[in-house]
């Protein structure tokens, strides 16, 4: 159950396009047809899926202060390599954009040539760092947990650009005032689709008010119990 909370909020709640609005610059230029929104969008999910528990075996045994620590000895316990958390995170982003980039133009020829440019920048897509980032921010206890953050955010965003792509299939046959015709009439839909999607901010907030009852309730009992034990022991030093 942990899990698929985990997975329904980072596609629904703390998708990468409505929620932050990262990736923008991608989920605008190539999602005026479907095929190649989808292709993209695949592209994305899969160097998500892996960049994230890649960055989160780099940040836990490496990156953080004290990590080195628990594998090379504890002479090494003082040192903080967080400063390079960027360069190695693009690094292994760079490198899972290489692979897919390869893939495609060896299976997918005309894929490769509809996306473009756009393929090479995933690299530099704000949602793909932006996913281990978030992940470094979650804290997460294990690599199964990143794995599906990276799996569910790389779906959000799949979502968003195809869903876009389509609804612009569609609105080229409708009379768009001149205006707002192009990138006027899609950032109007991305805001509207973006409200959409904050209607799923309550969906999984059932278990967090239970959980702060608990919580509470646990903290009365706690202050209720040393005030007992204090009584006694006033009593106690009384007689």
């Amino acid at each position: 159950m942990e899990y698929l909370e985990l997975f329904l909020k980072a596609i629904f709640i703390d998708n990468m396009v409505f929620a932050f609005f990262l990736g923008m610059c991608s989920y605008l230029a190539v999602s005026k047809k479907v095929s190649t929104a989808v292709g993209l969008g695949a592209a994305v999910i899969f160097v998500l899926a892996i960049t994230v528990p890649l960055n989160f075996l780099l940040d836990k045994y490496i990156l953080r202060d004290g990590a080195l620590e628990s594998w090379l000895g504890e002479e090494y316990a003082g040192y903080d390599l967080s400063f390079l958390t960027f360069i190695l995170f693009i690094a292994t982003i760079a490198t899972m954009v290489q692979l897919v980039e390869i893939v495609v133009e060896k299976f997918s020829p005309a894929l490769y040539n509809s996306l473009g440019i756009f393929l090479p920048l995933i690299a530099v897509n704000c949602a793909i760092l932006g996913g281990s980032l978030f992940m470094q921010q979650k804290e997460f206890a294990t690599i199964s947990h990143a794995a599906v953050y990276g799996i569910g955010s790389g779906i959000g965003w799949f979502l968003a650009i195809l869903a876009i792509a389509a609804i612009r299939e569609k609105i080229r046959y409708s009379n768009v005032p001149a205006p707002l015709r192009g990138l006027g009439i899609t950032f109007i839909l991305t805001g509207l689709m973006a409200i959409g999607f904050m209607s799923f901010g309550g969906m999984l907030t059932g278990g967090d008010e239970e959980e702060k009852k608990e919580t509470q309730a646990a903290q009365v009992e706690k202050e209720k119990t040393t005030k007992e034990v204090a009584e006694n022991t006033n009593v106690t030093i009384l007689k």
